[in-house]
Order: C-alpha cells, then structure tokens, then sequence
C-alpha cells in the first residue's frame, strides 16, 4: 500500500532541572554548593532512507517522544542528556509545518537528516551561582521545555520516468513485462489505484559473476488520468506530483480497434491536464507511444498518431507489450533519451541556506538542515 501522505507530531524531549546541594564531608567545612547541572532533552530528526518507499509507518502511529534530560544531582554530577529520537522517512519526503504549511525541507539524497524539534537545554546547579559575596546560593535553574510542532509529510516518489495516459492504456501491461514489478491487470478502468515503481535495465546484462549490469532506470506507472482530472474527475490528479520528480514523461496511447477516442485528441486530452497541475510537466521530454499494436488492424490511427508527433517533433515508438512487439526498441530509446537528460543536481548551498532560515513560529529558533548524508 502506497500512503504518499502523513501527519504527524513531535514533542522534544524537556531539559532536566539543576540541583541545589552542598558538600558534606568529613572533615572539609563548608565544603560549598555542588549541585549538577540538568541534562539535555533529546531532539527529534527526520532521516531520509533509501530503504523506505512509503509513508505506511506514519498511517496510524502519529505522535513522537524523544526522551527528556535527567535531573542534576549532588556532588557536581550532572544529569543524563535524553537520547535523540530519528524518524526514517522515504527519499523524496518534503517537510511541511502543519500550522503555517511553509516548507521546510525536501529530504532528497539518502541519508539526508532535518532536525524538526530541538530538545530542551537542562538546567544550571547551584554550583554556577556561587559568588565571593554569595558563598551558599540556593537558586537553580529550571530546565527547558522541548520544542513541539505538528507536521505535514508529503511523498513525491523518485523515478526516471513517468508513464501517463487514459485508463487501459497499457501502463501497467508494460512495465510488469519491462521490469519485475506486479501491477494488477485487469480489462477495465481505473485497475491501477497508486503508483507502481520498477526497475528496468535497458542493456539486458545481470551484474552477476562479472557481466556488466548495463543502464538501468525507474520507472513509474501512474494511475490514469481522464478529461477533468484537474477538476477531481476520476481519481483527479493527486498521484501527479509523483510525475514532477521524473526526467522523461512516456506518454501511451491506446491505438487500438477498441479504441474510443481518436489518439490525437487523447494525446491534448492528456496535455491539457498535466498543463492545469503544473507547466513545468509540459516542458519535460516526452516520448509519445502507441499500444496495443496487436489488436490494432486498421493502421489509419497509428499512422495519424505518427504524423502528429513528427510535427510536434516527438519521439514516437509503437508497441505490443503482450506480444513484445517493439519493446527491447521502446526500452533502449528510453534510455538513450535519458542519457541526453542531465540528472537533477544536488542542492547548492544557497537552497540549503534558504531551508536553514524558516524559523519556528512559536520559539523563533533557527531550524537546521543537518548535512550528514552518505557520499
């Protein structure tokens, strides 16, 4: 199950109270005030793993605790620092304040950590109050509260390319027969609910006893779209910021003799949606690809689809992914186009500082980016 959405809360651990002691010892009078110090609350961290692909863990248990300091006690002992608390979110996560909606990080590399709730400082013993003239204070601190806020969590899966089109157009058909990912399929509409995510390697080796793995890229088989999908037709346009991380959009078009519609207007169908979620979908390269070459008989269609796309200067490849007409084709153009695609490039710094300058609404700290990801 693909939950692409969460929201949750996270309490910082509270800092623990100073003491207030004095030293009692044989034969050392006045041994003077030896109270520790509070230890440190426990923070809370998002962490970006690779190993996660959904948001599931986050469905039911909602609320996040990081343990708080332990009290300072005699003799200059200072209390125990609560530990951190890191909360494992997918690649691709972004980071919303649930009060404000402002964004806070998107946790894009592996191993990418967010501190979203600062633990509480512990504190000062009587120890710190001692003065020539104040030789046995009684005051101390108490210790910070830790920071608490509500977020919002948003899953935007990371693919190479995306597969857009009209229910039963053969999006999941093809990438069970590209990749080892087992969509449901079925003769009806609407059989893809979530997003289905594969893995396809385009030279054909195996990696195994020394063969070269070749190219490989993901895939993203989206759910299908309809004419009014941006008005919330069908199941409207809520998996398409999946789409927006995507390099190479393919876009399949049934032009078969079962067909419904002529595959140009499902083409700008089509278009016309993707351009009401967001413009930058339209500026990505696209691959144009009629399906179901098999139950196709009547050319007439596919040769109109072709003429269009070589108007529209669109790459066009035609296939059957049942009967592997035209696949290993499809599969090796797909990867020489995203060979020609530069991949998206680390955040420079003047982003990260960007994300280091929301600031918490209610305590007005600086929220940090912790930069420790694996190279």
């Amino acid at each position: 199950m693909l939950v692409d959405e969460a929201k949750i809360s996270v309490k910082a651990g509270d800092g623990g109270n100073g003491c207030v002691a004095f030293r009692r010892e044989k034969y050392v009078p006045r041994g003077g005030p030896s109270g520790g110090d509070g230890g440190r609350g426990g923070s809370i961290y998002l962490e970006a793993n690779p190993n996660d692909n959904t948001l599931l863990r986050y469905r039911y248990n909602r609320e996040f605790k990081a343990d708080r300091g332990r009290h300072g006690e005699g003799s200059n002992c200072s209390g125990v620092s609560g530990d951190d608390t890191i909360l494992q979110v997918p690649v691709g996560t972004l980071v919303f304040d649930a009060t404000g909606n402002v964004l806070l990080a998107d946790l894009k590399r592996p191993g990418q950590r967010l501190l979203v709730a600062q633990g509480g400082r512990g504190g000062r013993g009587n120890q710190h109050f001692a003065k020539p003239w104040h030789q046995a204070p009684r005051e101390k601190e108490e210790g910070e509260l830790g920071e608490e806020r509500n977020l919002r969590l948003e899953l935007k899966l990371l693919a190479d390319v995306g597969l857009v089109g009209f229910p039963n157009a053969g999006k999941s058909t093809l990438i069970s027969v590209i990749s080892a990912a087992r969509p449901k399929i079925a003769n009806y509409p609407f059989t893809t609910l979530e997003p289905n995510l594969g893995v396809v390697n385009a030279d054909g080796g195996t990696g195994g006893h020394g063969t070269e793995l070749g190219r490989t890229f993901v895939v993203a088989d989206l759910p299908g779209l309809i004419e009014g999908a941006s008005h919330g037709a069908g199941l409207g346009i809520r998996f398409l910021r999946h789409v927006e991380r995507t390099r190479l959009l393919v876009h399949l078009i049934d032009t078969s003799d079962m067909a419904e519609m002529d595959p140009v207007k499902a083409f700008e169908i089509i278009e016309g949606e993707l351009g009401a979620f967001s413009e930058k979908l339209l500026e990505k390269p696209m691959i144009v690809l009629a399906t179901k070459l098999d139950a196709t008989t009547d050319r007439a269609k596919l040769e109109e689809l072709q003429k269009f796309c070589k108007k529209k200067r669109l790459e066009f490849h035609a296939i059957s992914a049942a009967a592997g007409e035209g696949v290993k084709e499809l599969v090796r153009g797909i990867a020489d186009a995203l060979d020609k695609i530069p991949k998206e490039t680390l955040e420079d710094e003047e982003e990260v500082n960007e994300v280091n300058e929301v600031q918490h609404e209610a305590g007005g700290e600086v929220l940090n980016e912790q930069e420790n990801f694996e190279e």
